[in-house]
């Protein structure tokens, strides 16, 4: 797969949507209608198995706990699962910059640097060049998942992807025929946000929707510090709350090895090389205080993550940094997309590529000794104004426009990196690719309800150990 934008860039707006529209006969619109396992499909179980064999041990068991207590929760963790199977499958070649880990809830409210609340995507683990339909499909079967676990009707589940995949492909044709910096500039600010989907909202949806924004505001880098952190004789420190949250002079304790200690102390050093030079200048006014190992999420538990609590002026000055390790993307054995010397720079070089608008302390870096060998990581701000959604609160509507919501903030994503013009001629002015998308998500959520039985048949013979953290 060559990079976004590859074959297209340099051609007339013509040429790019005959372009387009040739895609078709590679992956026709209906090819996408449905989803049939591959006759040498790999056991889900070995595939996420092999992830983990390059995890944290001890936190793994969590990790399927966390997998095995619902189909969704067990979907947030199975992106590895989807590419394999979305990889041998035909696609349409139309290569953008993709999320690839595109389900509902990596969809959310966060602050821009001006302090503006906008709704973007905000988990780039995965990110990677590959055809544009691979996010759309991973994101429209999750709305299928969410829908069932709320016990809605396949009409109703239908309806939601529909209305999302229907979004997102409007909103392609719109960029299509914007200028190129005009789609650069785009933005889903919450006022924006507000105004488009007012006629569609009823008061109960506004209601809700203010209270997400004001929740989001809420959720600032001074409620991570109040959650984390506590002042002890020796001054602010991270709280332990093992084995969720470890503090490094726990862990140290533990081992006669004082190299992580060392590697870990030059995180800051190699990182602020990667931040612009005023950012560079303003981590310059913090030192370094206190680290710890932090559980994340539900794929995520497992890779090394480390929280790292800095003070400005005083103990009532902080600033709290994630460092999280960055392994290849599950997408990279099927894509042949472009290699990178460290995979905390994929993941910075897709952030910032997708998001218009990125955490100020986002950056990289490699730390060497760590459990004996390199690691890379990426870096950033542990929270900072996010507000996330909760479908399992959502009605069949409320679902529906959170779809819409998720499908155009996706196609503003793609066309920042791929083609516009030539998508949008992909994708035509009917309902054809929505339609078919719509059999792709119902056939997926029942593959994963079938691998979800797997691991928790595993975790029943003791094939895997599952903890529930």
């Amino acid at each position: 797969m060559t990079a976004p934008n590859a074959f297209t860039v340099s051609l007339p707006p013509a040429e790019r949507a005959a372009y387009g529209r040739n895609a078709r006969t590679r992956a026709p619109r209906s090819s996408h209608g449905s989803f049939e396992a591959a006759s040498d499909r790999p056991d889900p179980i070995d595939v996420i198995e092999r992830q983990s064999a390059t995890r944290v041990q001890e936190l793994v068991p969590i990790r399927y706990g966390r997998m095995t207590e619902s189909p969704f929760r067990f979907y947030r963790g199975a992106a590895a699962i989807m590419a394999t199977d979305l990889g041998p499958a035909p696609n349409s070649g139309l290569a953008v910059q993709l999320c690839g880990d595109a389900h509902l809830l990596n969809f959310r409210l966060l602050a821009s640097p001006e302090r503006h609340l906008v709704f973007d995507i905000n988990d780039f683990d995965e990110t990677l060049a590959g055809p544009f339909e691979w996010d759309v499909k991973r994101l429209a079967s999750s709305f299928v998942i969410a829908g069932r676990a709320n016990g809605f009707s396949v009409k109703e589940q239908n309806s939601a992807v529909r209305d999302c995949v229907q979004a997102y492909r409007e909103r392609m044709r719109e960029f299509a025929g914007m200028r190129t910096l005009d789609i650069w500039y785009a933005q889903d600010d919450v006022d924006s946000m507000r105004r488009l989907m007012a006629s569609s909202m009823d008061k109960e949806s506004r209601r809700r929707a203010a209270e997400a924004s004001e929740r989001a505001r809420k959720h600032t880098y001074m409620q991570a510090v109040e959650k984390l952190t506590h002042v002890t004789e020796e001054g602010r420190q991270i709280a332990p709350d093992p084995p969720l949250i470890t503090p490094l002079r726990d862990l140290l304790a533990e081992s006669s090895d004082d190299s992580t200690e060392k590697e870990l102390q030059t995180v800051l050093e190699e990182y602020a090389r990667t931040l612009s030079s005023e950012r560079r200048h303003l981590l310059h006014h913090y030192r370094l205080v206190d680290i710890a190992r932090k559980v994340v999420g539900v794929g995520s538990v497992g890779t090394r993550c480390w929280i790292l609590l800095l003070l400005g002026r005083d103990d009532s000055d902080p600033l709290l940094l994630q460092a999280k390790e960055a392994q290849q993307s599950v997408l990279a054995a099927h894509t042949g997309a472009e290699s990178f010397d460290n995979q905390g720079r994929r993941v910075v070089t897709g952030q910032r590529l997708i998001q218009t608008t990125s955490d100020i302390f986002l950056g990289w870096t490699h730390v060497t000794g760590i459990d004996g060998q390199g690691r890379d990581f990426y870096v950033r701000q542990l929270r900072d104004w996010k507000g996330i959604a909760r479908p399992e609160t959502m009605d069949p509507a409320q679902l529906r426009l959170f779809g819409q919501v998720c499908g155009g903030s996706l196609a503003r994503a793609h066309a920042r990196s791929g083609d516009p013009v030539a998508i949008a001629a992909y994708l035509g002015g009917s309902d054809r690719f929505d339609r078919a998308l719509t059999g792709f998500a119902q056939d997926y959520a029942d593959r994963n309800e079938r691998d979800f039985e797997e691991l928790a048949a595993a975790v029943r013979t003791g094939r895997v150990r599952a903890e529930s953290l």
